[in-house]
């Protein structure tokens, strides 16, 4: 069964179209990325999956339920995390986590276990009696998510999380979505920041004026573009022209000498890592370092789009 399964949506406010038919199939267990501009469509779509939009066409099931039928088991089954804070800052953490957990109707006699347990999962026990607004930026959105984990939802919808934070929330907030992929949970999530999207995400989706340009994995959308992979290799030894044999070598499609390594270049799709590693060793060479550069979902975003709004 498909964790969300959106067919043929539309989203319109009056005469405005901010949807136009996106359909999506993601499977559970998946970690879909909603990448585009302001005014893609991308927070319209997840709220029709938050069951907070209720006026929309063509059909939307979250956990194999209509969301148009039946919008309170919907919201048994997923979590939805806004673009905005949605904390009472008036609270401890303690209080807010107690009010929520009472609110999704938890048993009373499980509510500190469940509250210990998503703000342990969340790195956020030591501010249990911290006043909500004494929090930083970054501890506020792992707060809004320990929030959306007290039911154990299956489908997780995040819009984007990392919005305004620094480099260090933003890398432990991304540290703590993994940990949720690898517990099994679908994610759906929105991102400007392209390049931790195509670190996390098992499948991308590029949106612009309310339609999908381009979805499937990150390696499928670079193989439809020919963007080119680099992969930095430092050897010991070996023959005085492998760079000569590496240019040779079927896959790659450029070879830069620099001054202690080689930048070898190719297509995805065309030459496995595990293959030029092989031929490298095969030479003769001793190989010190082989690290493949992250691929630049910033390139495909430019690639696929045309910087229009709905």
């Amino acid at each position: 069964m498909l964790a969300i399964d959106v067919q043929d949506l539309w989203v319109r406010y009056g005469k405005f179209a901010a949807v136009k038919g996106i359909s999506l199939a993601i499977p559970r267990g998946e970690v879909f990325g909603f990448i585009g501009p302001n005014g893609a469509g991308k927070s319209s779509t997840i709220k029709v999956l938050a069951t907070l939009q209720r006026k929309f066409e063509g059909t939307a099931r979250l956990g194999g339920v209509d969301i148009r039928q039946s919008p309170d088991r919907v919201r048994e089954k997923m979590g939805y995390v806004p673009d905005s804070f949605g904390v009472y800052e008036d609270l401890t953490v303690r209080e807010f986590l107690h009010f929520f957990a009472a609110a999704y109707r938890l048993p009373y006699s499980r509510r500190q276990a469940v509250v210990d347990d998503v703000l342990q999962l969340t790195d956020l026990a030591h501010k249990i009696d911290a006043q909500v607004d004494s929090l930083s930026r970054g501890m506020k959105q792992r707060l809004s998510l320990a929030r959306v984990l007290l039911h154990d939802p299956e489908v997780l919808l995040l819009d984007e999380p990392a919005s305004g934070l620094d480099p260090r929330a933003r890398i432990e907030m991304r540290e703590l979505l993994k940990a949720l992929k690898e517990m099994g949970k679908t994610i759906l999530i929105s991102s400007h920041i392209l390049h931790e999207l195509a670190q996390l995400c098992t499948q991308i989706g590029i949106l612009e004026a309310g339609k999908l340009v381009a979805q499937g994995s990150v390696a499928d959308i670079y193989r439809r573009l020919s963007i080119l992979r680099i992969v930095h290799v430092q050897v010991g030894g070996g023959p005085t022209d492998l760079a000569d044999r590496l240019r040779g070598f079927a896959g790659v499609s450029q070879v830069d000498e620099q001054a202690d390594r080689f930048a070898i270049r190719f297509e995805e799709g065309s030459l496995e890592l595990e293959d030029l590693h092989d031929f490298i060793h095969g030479q003769g060479a001793r190989i010190r370092m082989f690290q493949a550069e992250v691929m630049d979902m910033e390139t495909a975003f430019m690639k696929l789009t045309e910087g229009i709004t709905a």
